[in-house]
């Protein structure tokens, strides 16, 4: 009775099998599964995989695979043209591709040197090639929209965003939003872009299109443009103002100045030499002295020498000191943002009339502000605005709706 089953098992298979187009290949247990990588199908290779490691040279590297001294020199002079031998850095990843049969033939070298290329040495023919493949970069844009529960890069985090972008964010807004001063609920929404390399591997922010933040019950929009071709992108709000604090050439609206930054001055009210370390800048009585530049006022008081004066710090590097005034109008510890009055010109101290001395701190040193690189961004050009403002129109629309602002 078996071997009937038998015979009619291998009759059926038969006559079912004899066109080719009909043939169902059944998967084998344990079969080994293909890989595919770097072009190449690595089943049909002996693979050895590994990283640079300390002290070693793509020589001793490839020597290990049954090559001499000798060879692997000619090797390296073959390919000096198109693969620099001294690239391979520590940790990187590299892989070689061997022959299965039993001379374990190098036939394939490949070097990772970042996420975006690799090199293939290919040893197959009597003369060594290398090349250079560079993978696909696909971009792809994002939208982030809600509330800050917690830090800004707590809550970008839990969206699910890279750390560069809390990064990005904070220097576009630094000098206009203390983070650390923001409210937990205030809003915010960001648009951006992602690199993904081969359309999946994850490889950071790729660029800010536009974002706004809530900060002491305003929404501060950012949107990149460049003037010209020949500037570099900045970041303007709503309005074309720029994002990125710059110092103001002066204290005042008018600039007059009587007397400059000096190492040797004669003092007009002592009678003798001395070091000037400020800016003169004269004025009538009461006219309105301005902060230069967002801070906080760290100083703001009266000295016999400065008179009434007021210091306002604005980040790590940079302080400014105005003396001789006639008023102070802010107090110590207060914000003052760029442009703000601080107070009236007068000749307090020791001053010979109506005057400003604008004093000009770098890391603790006072220097002379109109000789030294100052960080500023270039203001809206009138005539780019129009642009500007069509150019920002849907983008604020799309974060507006996104973030269900009215």
């Amino acid at each position: 009775m078996k071997k009937l089953v038998y015979l009619l098992a291998f009759i059926f298979a038969f006559f079912s099998c004899k066109n080719d187009s009909d043939v169902v290949v059944k998967p084998v247990r344990n079969a080994e599964p293909i890989r595919y990588g770097y072009g190449f199908r690595l089943n049909d290779f002996r693979v050895i995989e590994d990283s640079v490691r300390k002290d070693d040279t793509f020589g001793s590297i490839i020597q290990k695979e049954n090559l001499n001294g000798k060879q692997v020199y000619d090797i390296i002079a073959q390919v000096k043209d198109s693969f620099n031998v001294r690239i391979m850095h520590l940790y990187k990843p590299y892989m070689m591709l061997l022959s299965k049969d039993k001379t374990r033939k190098l036939q394939y070298f490949i070097y990772k040197p970042d996420n975006r290329s690799y090199y293939v040495l290919d040893f197959n023919d009597s003369i060594v090639k290398a090349s250079k493949k560079i993978l696909p970069v696909t971009i792809k844009r994002r939208t982030i929209a809600g509330e800050l529960n917690g830090s800004l890069s707590e809550t970008l985090k839990n969206e699910g965003a890279a750390a560069s972008l809390s990064s990005k964010l904070i220097n576009v807004y630094k000098w206009s939003i203390d983070f650390f001063k923001s409210k937990q609920g205030d809003k915010f929404a960001v648009t951006f872009t992602e690199r993904y390399i081969n359309d999946t591997i994850y490889d950071g922010v790729d660029s800010l299109e536009c974002a706004f933040f809530e900060y002491k019950g305003k929404r501060i929009y950012a949107f990149p443009f460049k003037q010209n071709a020949k500037d570099k992108i900045e970041y303007y709000d709503e309005e074309g103002k720029v994002l990125k604090n710059f110092f103001l050439k002066a204290p005042l609206k008018s600039i007059n100045i009587t007397s400059r930054f000096s190492k040797r001055r004669f003092h007009p009210v002592q009678k003798f030499f001395k070091a000037h370390k400020g800016t003169d800048y004269a004025a009538p009585h009461g006219t309105s002295i301005m902060s230069t530049a967002n801070g906080v006022v760290e100083l703001a008081g009266y000295t016999a020498g400065n008179g009434n004066h007021v210091k306002v710090k604005h980040d790590k590097t940079y302080a400014t000191q105005y003396l001789h005034m006639s008023r102070i109008l802010v107090r110590r510890g207060q914000r003052v943002r760029q442009g703000q009055i601080i107070g009236k010109v007068g000749s307090t101290g020791l001053a010979t009339g109506p005057h400003v001395c604008y004093r000009f701190w770098k890391k603790g040193k006072q220097v002379d502000p109109l000789k030294i690189k100052l960080p500023n961004s270039t203001p809206m050009d009138p005539k780019n605005k129009p642009e500007y403002l069509n150019f920002i129109a849907p983008l604020k629309k799309e974060l507006d709706s996104i973030a269900g602002v009215k």
